[in-house]
């Protein structure tokens, strides 16, 4: 069981089609998407919030810490949140687990599970730089989705497959999604 989690950062189009992928693969997932994300994918994105639910196994709501995903006890494999909002990566990074997001990162952390993050943010500040080296620490992997050329990609779709396959390999699933370096 993999956990996405969709925050209000520019490019959800990579947590979508993390989804996606997911599904090609068989892979159970669970999903959580940001109110200020279904905002981002409204603007960002043909697709309607309840066909990205519909992709998902199981979807939780953002606010409800009540939900069993919130409990160290869910049986989760890892977490992807993709794409991670500078505000969601201080939460997680300070250990502020107000919603159903940073809880599942929290414990996601604590029990050691995988956790990829995927921040969005361009430049960046000294701050988000000493969050994303506090989440390292903690063992999360910090993937800033940025582009590999040596692929010689050819259009968005391209690139978005390249980081959903590093997304992808960090969790060690087969992909290929993106031709490799040879």
């Amino acid at each position: 069981m993999i956990v996405i989690a969709i925050t209000g950062a520019s490019g959800v189009i990579y947590g979508i089609r993390l989804l996606e992928v997911l599904k090609e693969l068989n892979i159970e997932n669970s999903l959580v998407i940001s109110d200020a994300a279904k905002t981002v994918i409204e603007s960002e994105t043909e697709y309607k919030i309840d066909e990205i639910i519909d992709i998902a196994d199981e979807y939780y709501d953002f606010n409800d810490l009540t939900s069993s995903i919130n409990s160290g006890s869910f049986k989760a494999d890892a977490l992807a949140i993709v794409p991670c909002s500078m505000k969601t990566l201080s939460s997680i990074a300070n250990g502020y687990g107000d919603n159903t997001i940073t809880r599942v990162a929290d414990v996601s952390l604590k029990e050691r599970r995988p956790t990829v993050i995927v921040p969005r943010e361009t430049p960046l500040r000294s701050i988000h730089l000493q969050n994303m080296l506090t989440l390292s620490q903690e063992g999360a992997i910090i993937l800033p989705a940025m582009p590999g050329f040596y692929s010689a990609h050819d259009t968005v779709d391209d690139q978005i497959n390249f980081i959903v396959g590093k997304i992808l390999d960090s969790l060690k699933i087969e992909n290929n999604l993106f031709k490799r370096w040879e």
